[in-house]
């Protein structure tokens, strides 16, 4: 039996929104998402009385909320169901996702990779003395998660400040917070006047369902209202259909299901469609999510398709699904916009790190660098520089070793951000401005 349960009826009814948990490790976010999914109703309560018991017994009572996550994180990782992928908790307005769960070892570059399916980002801040400051210092990840989900473009934020009851709640720790990270996302190009920064304890669950009367200087919204009051994002249905593959499963009975969500566009049963780059073309069998069918999908769905025509080893995860009519773009070359964030030395032609774009990974050479910008103004500083560095913002010429499907971000933002890592670190993250494609013959 799953500890957290399945979207019920009324919340596949709402629209969706995708939310993206970020901040530096220790500061909460599993105890808050934990919390958050058993203030909604989304934890089994037997399962979640067992938990309680447990973590009581062995001392461990803070735990138990990081611990539903902690299980969640498990579910997903074994792959054991697709629904794990797409757990989430219903606020009033919407049902919301959570794409990415903390703690996962490659959580910066599943942000990147992930976080282009985000349609808001939740940052968890500690106010417990120290933990703020190592967050928001050079090496921290509360300043490297926020650049990140301002280079992806994700433009709705909501602050959680975490743990106030260790600091007894204090409002002045709280507007100092407030202060210093609304200052950063003002240089990374936010409006902190209309960022929610929400006082709150994970684990007390003060603010996050209900106001908190430890806190009465606080008279903005709770964790739910905030969350309520996102905007929903527009879905490109207008647009080509693509779909980066996540798995692709063989279903006894049922032949090749392949697992993803809709970045663009509208899928139909019957539909023929295009996997590339091996370029295998198939039909539509049928459509489900959560355990439903769709006669038809559209961009925000997360959903298993039944494939007729293809096999299992034909198509693999970080394929793109398109239909054959207008099939995905295959790269020979690609011109981007880099932001580095972070590298020990310096970056020139010939660096050969691994490129990750939507589910796809693969190693990447970069070949010219174009021209150097101001961050800020994006205007050119530099023709041709040399080499590149920590905090540069470059237009560069990278070729793909490997066949991959990318698109341009101002037509696909989905498929054209992008990471770059190296030494097991994120090195940069960019935006495909132009690409040179790779003619792949089609045989239908």
């Amino acid at each position: 039996m799953s500890l957290i349960l399945k979207p019920k009826e009324s919340a596949l009814q709402k629209p969706h929104l995708n939310l993206a948990v970020i901040g530096h490790v220790d500061h909460g976010k599993s105890t808050l998402v934990g919390h958050l999914l058993v203030a909604t109703g989304y934890v089994d309560e037997k399962g979640f009385k067992e938990l309680e018991e447990q973590a009581k017994k062995m001392g461990k009572e803070d735990f138990v909320y990081a611990w539903v996550t902690d299980r969640l994180r498990e579910e997903r990782e074994r792959g054991v169901t697709i629904e794990a992928m797409h757990v989430g908790f219903e606020t009033p307005k919407y049902f919301i996702t959570i794409i990415d769960l903390p703690g996962h070892r490659d959580f910066v570059k599943n942000m990147i990779v992930g976080a282009s399916q985000a349609d808001a980002a939740m940052l968890v801040v500690s106010a417990r003395p120290g933990e703020f400051e190592t967050g928001i210092g050079p090496q921290g990840q509360t300043r490297e998660h926020l650049f990140l989900a301002a280079t992806l473009g994700i433009r709705q934020v909501i602050v959680a400040v975490n743990k106030m009851d260790v600091v007894n709640y204090d409002q002045k720790r709280y507007e100092q917070i407030k202060a210093e990270i609304g200052k950063f996302m003002k240089l990374l190009g936010y409006d902190p006047s209309k960022v929610p920064f929400i006082p709150v304890s994970a684990l007390r669950g003060d603010n996050i369902k209900e106001k908190s009367s430890n806190m009465p200087w606080y008279n903005g919204p709770t964790l739910i209202e905030a969350l309520d009051a996102l905007q929903p994002p527009p879905r490109p249905t207008d647009k080509p259909f693509r779909l980066p593959i996540q798995d692709v499963y063989t279903i006894t009975g049922a032949g090749t299901v392949v697992v993803g969500r809709i970045e663009t566009g509208v899928l139909k049963v019957g539909d023929r469609i295009v996997v590339m780059p091996p370029a295998k073309v198939g039909d539509v069998r049928s459509i489900e999510t959560h355990h439903m069918k769709l006669e038809q999908a559209q961009p925000g769905d997360n959903v298993g398709i039944n494939v007729r025509g293809i096999e299992k080893d034909d198509v693999k995860r970080g394929d793109v699904m398109g239909h054959l009519a207008n099939p995905p773009t295959v790269a020979e070359e690609i011109v981007a916009r880099l932001a580095v964030l972070w590298h020990p030395t310096a970056i020139g032609p010939g660096y050969t790190p691994v490129l990750h774009v939507h589910t796809a990974t693969v190693p990447t050479q970069i070949i010219e660098l174009i021209a150097k910008l101001d961050p800020r103004t994006g205007q050119t500083v530099e023709q041709k520089p040399q080499f590149i560095k920590q905090g540069d913002v470059a237009i560069v010429r990278l070729k793909p070793l490997k066949d991959v499907v990318v698109e341009k971000f101002s037509d696909f933002p989905g498929l054209g951000r992008f990471a770059l890592r190296d030494m097991g670190r994120t090195i940069a993250a960019g935006q495909i401005i132009e690409i040179k494609p790779k003619k792949i013959e089609i045989k239908v």
